[in-house]
């Protein structure tokens, strides 16, 4: 990979590094190709001058439209006609743009002539781009340590490399910083780009809480929602692809009107651009047209990045609900029905990013008095007033008091701690409720691949499953556990739904499996779980070095990428904190 970025210049190091992640656009940038697999079969019988029924025949015996691709292209002697990185990826992009009447069409014919144009082995893998199966195994944190090797033989930048990345999770721009600097690249936040999400440490007692927080801490409730960030614009466009707000109608959300908030500054409707990015990256604006309007009606400021924890609350009763409840507003659909049986409220916990100034290297306590400056309509609302405790003590009080009114438990942050964008690190730690005993938290795992079922369980088609969990030194996934009990029906044929569009045809090469627990079907690393388990053990069976005792499905987690999921590291902090 290395050796690609060297030979690619200024102008296509971006675009390249794009195309090796299958895609024109940034994780967080909406666009995808809206090809199925029917669309490119017709764009194969175009572009090589066969009949349909033919090439459909043939990618039936691979199962690969990479392969059926390159197979047609190598019987066809056509002149390579050498077109460009660049030219391949403007063509591209048009397909993934192309939308409305006839827009079908016009897809099918501008991949048969990029297929047509294309040498064989080309083919292969542009045939594989429109249906987001490109097999290279190359995740996000490869291409880090590539551009690193990219510098000078070594991966001694990719910290460096990865410290951009977390605040600018654009590969193609980093790329081309990279490319440029020779990695000497200073990254700010940007309004409309997400930042990666700071993660919390694990204690299990409040006074190595305390003692890790240098004697003296704030600490907040533990909400349990849907990781939100909130991008909000009031004088300028932002980056990339922006929901714009329309100009108020008798049905519209938006109330940006003058008299709407007494004593703030206020524009135009038409003048306030609103995104929301979920911990994963995606784009999920639409889905929240009720923070849209609150962030409009509550924020006092030009440019503001919030993050805090989108919950749902019963509009009758106005107490909040479970997480179970909250995710069924992740929806692409029947959203203004949700909004009116489960309303959401951002509960804002962090402020990044402030009228042209990056907070996240000011310290929190500084980031929580400018949070509470600008959220005072109560639109968007802070858990409760921060507590400072200079014991454990105190700290144990506050974690009894957030159990007993039903929350998960308390988050502990360092006074004058940054905002460690990406990382896990010690200004925050969580401390949360023990289970009777057993393992003191839940784990969130991918879902690596499943065995066919037996009896009863063979009408879903799935027995069990095997999960697994991140290892970022390896960058790979690793077993933990085989999961054949503790799901409802439902949940079952939830698996089986969302497994079929996940199916490939070989092991994902970044799956680190024993041959003992291979799977009868495999499955791209997508689809998150979050499990308990009564303990967890070693194991010489799985490669994680770990198993799960009893490990159940509490629920799936659709807003986390596969990335997010619980890491080995964290496994192996789990294990010494458990109880015995």
């Amino acid at each position: 990979m290395a050796d690609l970025f060297k030979q690619s210049s200024g102008e296509e190091i971006d675009k390249v590094v794009y195309l090796t992640q299958g895609r024109v656009a940034p994780l967080f940038e909406p666009l995808e190709f809206g090809m199925a697999e029917k669309m490119v079969l017709k764009a194969l019988s175009v572009a090589f001058g066969q009949p349909l029924e033919k090439v459909t025949a043939e990618f039936k015996k691979s199962g690969d439209l990479g392969e059926t691709a390159q197979g047609f292209r190598q019987d066809r002697r056509l002149a390579d006609s050498g077109q460009t990185i660049t030219e391949v990826f403007n063509k591209l992009l048009e397909i993934a743009k192309s939308s409305g009447e006839g827009s079908v069409e016009k897809k099918i014919y501008s991949l048969a002539e990029i297929l047509k144009n294309s040498d064989p082995l080309s083919a292969r893998y542009l045939a594989r781009i429109p249906i987001d199966k490109m097999r290279l195994g190359f995740s996000d944190m490869t291409v880090l340590e590539g551009l690193s090797w990219m510098v000078d033989g070594t991966k001694k930048h990719k910290d460096e490399i990865e410290s951009a990345y977390n605040v600018r999770p654009d590969l193609g721009f980093i790329a081309a910083q990279v490319k440029s600097q020779k990695v000497k690249i200073k990254v700010e936040p940007a309004v409309g780009i997400p930042i990666l999400v700071m993660r919390a440490e694990r204690l299990k007692d409040a006074a190595d809480i305390v003692e890790k927080m240098g004697g003296r801490a704030a600490v907040e409730p533990k909400i349990d929602g849907l990781r939100t960030q909130l991008h909000f614009s009031r004088i300028r466009p932002m980056a990339g692809p922006a929901v714009r707000q329309p100009a108020p109608t008798a049905s519209s959300h938006n109330c940006g009107t003058p008299g709407a908030r007494a004593g703030a500054r206020l524009a135009s409707p038409a003048n306030f651009e609103i995104k929301l990015f979920s911990r994963g990256l995606e784009n999920v604006t639409a889905m929240y047209p009720d923070l849209v309007k609150a962030a409009i009606e509550e924020l006092d400021g030009d440019e503001i990045i919030l993050d805090g924890e989108a919950i749902a609350f019963d509009p009758k009763t106005g107490k909040f609900l479970q997480f179970q409840e909250t995710v069924t507003r992740k929806r692409k659909y029947d959203i203004v029905e949700k909004t009116q049986s489960a309303p959401l409220k951002l509960i804002a916990f962090d402020v990044l990013y402030y009228n042209g100034k990056s907070m996240l290297n000011e310290p929190y306590a500084s980031r929580r008095k400018l949070l509470e400056e600008i959220t005072k309509n109560g639109k968007i609302i802070i858990a409760n007033k921060m507590d400072v405790v200079d014991g454990p003590k105190k700290l144990k009080e506050l974690f009894d008091e957030d159990i007993k009114k039903g929350l998960e438990g308390i988050m502990a942050k360092k006074l004058d701690g940054v905002y460690q964008a990406g990382a896990r690190g010690w200004n925050w730690i969580k401390l949360k409720s023990s289970y009777e005993g057993k393992l003191s938290d839940t784990i969130d795992a991918v879902v690596m691949g499943y065995d066919f079922g037996q009896g009863k369980r063979n009408s879903f088609g799935v027995g069990a499953f095997l999960i697994g969990v991140y290892d970022q030194k390896s960058d790979s996934y690793k077993t933990i556990s085989k999961v054949g009990t503790g799901l409802t029906d439902e949940e079952w044929r939830q698996l089986v739904a969302s497994g079929q569009e996940l199916v490939v045809s070989e092991k994902p090469k970044n799956y680190d499996v024993n041959k003992v627990m291979n799977c009868d079907v495999w499955l791209k690393p997508k689809l998150v779980g979050v499990f308990r388990a009564d303990q967890i053990t070693k194991s010489p069976m799985h490669t994680a070095g770990f198993a799960l005792r009893f490990p159940r499905l509490d629920y799936w987690r659709t807003d986390k990428q596969p990335e997010d999921a619980t890491s080995l590291k964290e496994i192996e902090k789990m294990s010494k904190l458990q109880k015995s």
